[in-house]
């Protein structure tokens, strides 16, 4: 009898080890069950647009560690203001100067902001803009637009489980670039609203992505202005990605408070909430905290990171790959002949998605050929771009999808 010479990969066996220690294998939206069967689940290195599982196999990387990664994994320049910060210490009994100096840089760096509170994640950033704002105006309501994602605690998570309904009972809902629907939610709120929170554009999971319209976002600052309420511009997945400083500034519209992670540190646990002078008081009233909020790593890595984005082109060199990805990506979609697709989003944080797919079985099966040919990416969440996307990497992108458009189209036909 011939010896059985199956080898288990590196990948299911972590997996199987994974699943007998953590409830369902992986939390959040890493975890398997949101991933196709052949998207590799753990990482084993990772340098500039690329990284490497642990089988061995290497991509190009467009979902940069779902958004923290803008200068590329490994940048030398903060990976050396790591090292250095390392060295002196990290979280320990006050703040280091980091945190003043980051505060400093943020007020720099972005329009609307007279001060910042740090923190670790984006789920912290917009939960406390929402308390500081109900703080500031003594109301209860917060509107949000339906469907858009501001984090994973009990007031916005996607998952209801565990969720009571007191837990969103001041909470109402409108819909993005809807003035009507806008203007009946804040009739609804009346003399209770408290704040608007929403997003630069709309990025809802397996949805094409919307832009913005500038008169929307006009009327939700006179709606806020006229209601005494707090708008709340929740850039975490956007920030520094459409504009280095806040996603609203090219509009002229200012929020009073604006919560920030992923691509603040490229990559390090940091977040933050920038706001008004006007708000100064109610942050210091409200008690917010973290055993690991003072941790100064993150903090000098997330010093690194935005001045490297104010004083290099590295804005520039990402929007310029993603502007690259676009047209080869239009140019492809032209060219099928069974199916139809739409591209959508800023060119830093687009999105795919085919016609006539609820079911997302298109851009599954999409996904799965550009994994086979060395391009990572995600069926139904937004994709990013990074500084680091040169010529090379959205060469090898651009293979992968023609690959994956040309099975596509085949098997619609």
């Amino acid at each position: 009898m011939a010896a059985n010479t199956h080898v288990e990969s590196a990948s299911h066996a972590l997996l199987a080890r994974a699943a007998a220690v953590i409830p369902g294998g992986m939390w959040g939206h890493q975890s398997t069950r949101f991933l196709t069967s052949d998207h590799p689940s753990f990482v084993a290195s990772s340098r500039g647009a690329r990284f490497t599982d642990v089988d061995g196999r290497e991509y190009v990387d467009l979902m940069c560690a779902w958004g923290p990664m803008i200068l590329g994994y490994q940048n030398p320049i903060v990976e050396q203001a790591v090292v250095e910060q390392a060295q002196l210490g990290d979280t320990q009994n006050g703040p280091s100067a980091r945190a003043v100096e980051l505060a400093e840089l943020l007020v720099e760096t972005i329009d609307h902001a007279d001060w910042a509170i740090l923190a670790k994640n984006g789920t912290d950033a917009t939960t406390a803009c929402v308390t500081i704002a109900r703080a500031e105006t003594g109301r209860d309501v917060v509107l949000l637009a339906r469907g858009c994602y501001h984090g994973a605690a009990p007031w916005c998570t996607p998952a209801p489980a565990g969720v009571l309904d007191s837990d969103r009972a001041s909470l109402d809902y409108f819909e993005y670039n809807d003035q009507a629907s806008f203007d009946d939610a804040v009739q609804r709120a009346g003399d209770r609203l408290a704040a608007v929170v929403i997003t630069p554009f709309k990025h809802i999971e397996g949805l094409p992505n919307e832009d913005v319209t500038p008169d929307f976002a006009r009327c939700v600052r006179r709606a806020c202005d006229d209601a005494g309420a707090v708008l709340v511009l929740d850039d975490v997945r956007c920030g520094f990605r459409m504009n280095v400083g806040s996603s609203w500034e090219p509009l002229g519209v200012r929020p009073d408070l604006s919560a920030w992670s992923k691509a603040l540190g490229n990559g390090y646990p940091i977040a933050a909430v920038v706001g008004a002078d006007g708000l100064r008081e109610a942050a210091e009233r409200v008690f917010l905290t973290g055993s690991f909020w003072t941790g100064a790593v993150p903090m000098a890595a997330a010093i690194a990171t935005i001045q490297t984005l104010r004083s290099t082109p590295a804005f520039d060199r990402m929007v310029a790959a993603g502007e690259r990805f676009r047209t080869g990506i239009l140019e492809q979609l032209d060219r099928l002949e069974h199916v139809r697709g739409t591209y959508t989003g800023p060119v830093t944080m687009p999105y795919l998605s085919f016609d006539d797919d609820p079911e997302h079985d298109w851009i599954s099966e999409f996904s799965k050929v550009c994994l086979r040919h060395g391009l990572y990416l995600h069926p139904k969440h937004n994709w990013f771009l990074s500084a680091a996307h040169d010529e090379e990497s959205i060469d090898v992108a651009l293979t992968a999808t023609a690959h994956a458009f040309a099975h596509v189209d085949a098997a619609a036909a």
